[in-house]
């Protein structure tokens, strides 16, 4: 028997996953990082700790499953975006921490670019909002303050490389500096219609050319791992952003087709095939994957919707608030009030992402009267987390022309019923759970099986996707209206508060 081995590399955990034939997995390895908040609104990773963590599940998960690495046709690898990462060359050691995706600390050099009237020009280019959810912000943040950061990096010492591209290089013992271009979409450097790093905006950034990795296909044979990691040097053949990996584990190939990943984040990417639509409603446009030659085109594109809290929203009431002790606690918390008494909870703790772009909203919990009770505020958290979805749904239906007929659903609060139908209901479309969850490090294992010649095309995988659940919408059109405007009025009252 052979596999492929699938890293799928996580805001808040590492974990490795074995797939056979059949897409199934076989086991799995995971554990959790640290999170550092050093300040309000940043948030930092160490990067030797992520390599750390995911050395040991890749290395834990052949134990698990009783194999050798011999019997590893191929790794994948899938991985947290727009974190970034800044490292010595010749040492191989992390200049500063990592900068997570979350973090806010270059909103005001955002603002200052739009000023100058840089916004239009860079989302042309790069399909992206000038946000500083990206990485060219943080990567000029940590050239300009990180002591002697600019010398070395003219000197040619210094790599960035978002989270692929630092487990490449661990992996291959240094040798290969490389990133494909779903995550090099993320990055406000890649110009999505050349497909190529942007001089002009590395000027625009003031990044060094020669930090950048270099570019390779989305599914391929890159390089292999050194022998000493897993007793045989095994080849790295996937690269994929996590949510581009899940909309290729949720075979989301032909154009119109669309998933939402329910992870610390919320993240809908709708496949719009060889065509980079320009989004007229604040979405970003990203490459989904390049190769292998789905759907007969070698580069295909998506539009996204980004939610910056939606797991990371259950987290808080575990964490901040304390008001249930595991997050699988929240459904029957909710489910115990048959409404949340008009309660909001805008959970813009890293500001606002899609469609509404605002760095300096805050999270507003508003509607409180006396009777208002742990219960009611699990339940306008998971309704949240379903208005937020709500909003990216009617933008993508506006800027693809397309009508949406129905949502495919994954990640780890997917699992949760409550939420799924409160979902269907915000839509007013079907819900469709697949079968497997795990579609993002799924995704990653079917990049590199194509390009070893594990799987032989899309439509075998195609066939292999299976669905667990179907949610119906279960409220009328004007309940749903009624409460998307009630949602709308609280997102308006939680904008710009946090001002320089």
């Amino acid at each position: 028997m052979t596999y492929i081995l699938a890293l799928d590399q996580g805001t808040t955990s590492s974990r490795a996953v074995l797939f056979n034939h059949d897409g199934l997995p076989v086991a799995t390895a995971q554990q959790e990082f640290t999170q550092h908040f050093p300040k309000p609104g940043w948030v930092e990773h160490d990067a030797l700790e992520i390599w750390q963590t995911q050395k040991k599940v890749m290395q834990e998960v052949l134990q698990v499953a009783g194999i050798t690495a011999h019997q590893i046709k191929a790794m994948g690898i899938t991985n947290q975006r727009e974190t970034t990462v800044v490292w010595d060359r010749r040492t191989g050691q992390p200049i500063a921490p990592a900068i997570v995706w979350q973090d806010r600390r270059t909103a005001a050099l955002c603002d200052q670019l739009k000023l100058q009237g840089h916004g239009l020009e860079i989302q042309k280019k790069t399909g992206l909002v000038l946000d500083a959810y990206f990485s060219a912000t943080k990567i000029a943040w940590l050239l300009d303050h990180t002591p002697g950061a600019r010398r070395l990096a003219a000197q040619g010492h210094l790599a960035f490389g978002t989270i692929d591209t630092w487990l490449v290089w661990q992996l291959t013992g240094g040798r290969v500096h490389a990133t494909d271009p779903s995550n090099a979409s993320r990055t406000l450097l890649f110009n999505l219609h050349t497909q190529t790093w942007d001089d002009a905006l590395l000027k625009r950034f003031n990044i060094p050319v020669n930090v950048l990795p270099k570019l390779v296909p989305s599914s391929g044979v890159l390089a292999t791992t050194t022998p000493d990691l897993l007793g045989v040097a095994v080849p790295i053949a996937g690269l994929a952003g996590d949510q581009q990996a899940a909309t290729f584990g949720q075979a989301c190939f032909a154009p119109g087709m669309a998933k939402n990943t329910y992870g610390t984040g919320c993240f809908m990417l709708m496949n719009t095939g060889a065509v980079a639509v320009q989004s007229r409603n604040q979405l970003l446009t990203t490459v989904a994957w390049q190769g292998p030659q789905v759907a007969a085109f070698p580069t295909a594109y998506a539009l996204e919707g980004s939610v910056f809290m939606a797991g990371a929203t259950v987290q808080w009431l575990r964490d901040g608030l304390q008001i249930i002790q595991k997050a699988s606690d929240v459904e029957a918390l909710a489910a115990s009030v048959a409404n949340s008494g008009d309660v909001y909870l805008v959970p813009a703790f890293a500001g606002l992402g899609a469609p509404d772009w605002d760095g300096h909203a805050r999270g507003t919990l508003i509607g409180m009267t006396r009777g208002t009770t742990r219960a009611h505020i699990a339940r306008a958290a998971l309704e949240a987390i379903a208005w937020q979805v709500a909003d990216v749904f009617q933008a993508m239906s506006k800027d693809s022309g397309l009508p949406l007929t129905e949502l495919r659903v994954d990640g780890g609060a997917s699992q949760n019923n409550l939420l799924m139908q409160m979902q269907a209901d915000a839509l007013g479309v079907p819900v469709v759970r697949s079968r497997l969850t795990e579609t993002t490090a799924l995704g990653a294992a079917y990049l590199a099986g194509l390009a070893t010649g594990f799987w032989k095309n899309a439509e075998e995988i195609a066939s292999q996707w299976a669905q667990d659940r179907r949610f119906e919408p279960q409220v009328s059109a004007v309940a749903r209206q009624k409460g998307f405007a009630r949602w709308r009025q609280a997102v308006d009252r939680s904008r710009a508060w946090a001002q320089e």
